[in-house]
């Protein structure tokens, strides 16, 4: 399911505090991966985050998804919390992180509910409040994010929601909710495994992949607008039609990794 500024900002961009450009429009070059070691780095990530850095490539993401300090987040289907670790410490100490886990998810297999809830349990004050990250609970279809954000991050979770066993149309609704909990300007990164061209809704149950003409389709039917692709996931040797979870192409899958934006003009 499951780019740096001039010497005059290197501290703030390498502590992941709030730098001039932080209120500044975003430009290609404020945004490197350099600008969030503070948050890759971060002591109490677990071994097991780590290990996967390399694959996941956390910080070519983070600058991809344009992740500022202050910033109101949304962690959509958070599975076991890694994006949300490395999103409480790269939002800094104003930011919020609202880490969304599917009702559907953890009925499905429980461990989901205690994965979210370590993960936020460091974020807490003395008396066990969540500060700054959020853990948040519901329908798939219908997370009830409780301020508008400024971004949305789905890591390998676009596929399941047209997953057989949820309801029919699940896909429009919730990517509907997710365009209604952004900013108007709001960005919505979506990161998948590729499947094969034309394969459609189908092949998330037999393959847990994404057409990207069906993800397309439906992403821009809910209003949101393709700014930019990245390469960052490619792997032409995989010839995408293997189950992602097949021992032989896990952790090494083609996939795609999208920035979408709600307009600026959006009601």
């Amino acid at each position: 399911m499951r780019r740096f500024l001039g010497l005059a900002l290197a501290l703030g961009v390498l502590t992941g505090c709030g730098s001039a450009d932080d209120a500044a429009p975003a430009r290609a070059d404020a945004f490197s991966p350099s600008r969030y070691a503070a948050a890759i780095n971060d002591i109490a990530r677990p071994a097991a985050d780590r290990e996967a850095d390399a694959q996941r490539k956390p910080g070519e993401l983070l600058a991809f998804a344009q992740i500022r300090s202050g910033e109101a987040v949304g962690d959509y289907i958070m599975g076991g919390g890694y994006m949300t670790r490395l999103l409480a410490q790269a939002t800094g100490g104003s930011g919020r992180v609202y880490a969304f886990q599917p009702d559907e998810f953890i009925a499905f297999r429980p461990e989901y509910a205690s994965e979210q809830d370590a993960a936020v349990a460091p974020y807490a004050d003395n008396e066990g409040n969540p500060v700054r990250v959020f853990p948040l609970r519901g329908p798939v279809a219908a997370p009830d994010f409780p301020e508008p954000l400024d971004a949305i991050i789905s890591v390998m979770n676009l596929h399941d929601l047209y997953l057989a066993s949820l309801p029919e149309g699940t896909a429009d609704t919730a990517l509907a909710a997710l365009y209604a909990a952004l900013k108007p300007g709001g960005r919505l990164i979506v990161v998948d495994h590729r499947a094969p061209p034309g394969s459609g809704a189908a092949a998330a149950d037999s393959l847990h992949r994404m057409d990207e003409a069906l993800a397309r389709t439906a992403l821009e039917t809910a209003g949101f607008v393709l700014e930019a692709e990245s390469d960052l996931y490619t792997r032409p040797d995989d010839p995408r039609t293997a189950n992602v979870f097949d021992a032989a192409i896990r952790g090494r899958t083609d996939q795609f990794a999208w920035r979408l934006r709600k307009p600026e003009n959006a009601q």
